[in-house]
């Protein structure tokens, strides 16, 4: 069937009213306003420093939103900020927090685009125990890149060492450690003094003391060094063995600064005749049992010695 030009100018002007009638009631529909939910987490400010306290529920809460159809088109998947501030000043004299009486403070941290007109749970309640003190210490997390030949050639000082933990005992018994905010950084060739944060706590009522620290990093030139040193015998039970070598050279990095200090005293090899005794064997492996700090094997020649026994 075919359309004139007068019926398909009709054709066309009644699609656009309609499709302009469709756009009209869909803004006017989108400019009303809606209660809608939107999950979020909570995080407490003004908790008691006297008093450990563990929460009872999750720490998700759900937020009835007044806002435009704008808003739950757009918005209803993300607020801003991403968590609300809860106020816990209230459990220095009670063991609950009510929301409906912090409505005013949440609308204030959400701004005036977003309205909350209620949250679920309404109540939060909490259990309360003495609050403890533990002794920490201290780990520092770093990823360190040298100019080089240049490393780690010492000890890293931590100050201090060790860090007050407060919080619920029960807590406080998964806490040997605390770790430092990880410092990053590059083409160093010399000593390093940094001050990183503590990591923070993902427990709102576990705090830390102090939250800073100074690390200090020595740091070298590394160089190749080699000593021959004899061979120990491990396990020997009134055997007269012979070993064929004697002796082994480790060959291997240290400090300049540490290069003076590494004698013969300061390494040991071993051979153990265990091997031998219970499997037969006919050759014993060298193992490193004594061996300086902040220093990097490089060889150890020969790794397996023969031997006589006489």
């Amino acid at each position: 069937m075919f359309m004139n030009t007068f019926e398909r100018r009709k054709l066309v002007l009644f699609i656009t009213c309609l499709f302009l009638a469709i756009l009209a009631w869909f803004i006017f529909a989108l400019s009303s306003r809606y209660i809608y939910k939107v999950k979020t987490q909570t995080h407490y400010i003004n908790y008691p420093q006297e008093r450990a306290f563990h929460s009872l529920q999750s720490d998700t809460v759900s937020l009835q939103i007044e806002g435009t159809g704008w808003q739950l088109l757009f918005a209803r998947m993300r607020i801003s900020p991403p968590n609300i501030d809860v106020n816990l000043s209230k459990l220095e004299t009670r063991n609950f927090v009510i929301f409906s009486e912090q409505l005013n403070e949440i609308n204030r941290q959400l701004g005036s685009q977003q309205r909350v007109v209620s949250v679920l749970p309404d109540t939060l309640y909490f259990d309360f125990s003495a609050r403890s003190v533990k002794k920490v210490p201290v780990k520092l997390l770093y990823n360190i890149k040298f100019r080089g030949q240049h490393g780690i050639s010492g000890p890293i000082r931590l100050i201090p060492q060790y860090v007050m933990v407060s919080g619920p005992k029960e807590d406080l018994n998964h806490i040997n450690y605390w770790l430092t905010d990880s410092i990053r950084i590059a083409d160093i060739y010399a000593d390093v003094s940094v001050k990183p944060s503590l990591q923070k706590s993902q427990k709102d009522n576990i705090s830390i003391y102090p939250n800073i620290v100074e690390a200090k990093i020595p740091v070298d030139e590394f160089t190749e060094k080699s000593i021959e040193i004899p061979l120990k015998v491990l396990n020997n039970r009134g055997y007269e063995i012979k070993l064929l070598p004697e002796k082994v050279r480790i060959k291997f990095l240290t400090a300049l600064s540490n290069y003076p200090k590494i004698n013969r005293e300061s390494i040991e090899a071993t051979v153990d005749i265990t091997g031998w005794q219970t499997k037969g064997y006919t050759q014993f492996p060298v193992k490193v049992s004594k061996f300086p700090a902040f220093c990097k094997i490089i060889s150890i020649d020969p790794q397996i010695v023969d031997f006589i026994i006489e």
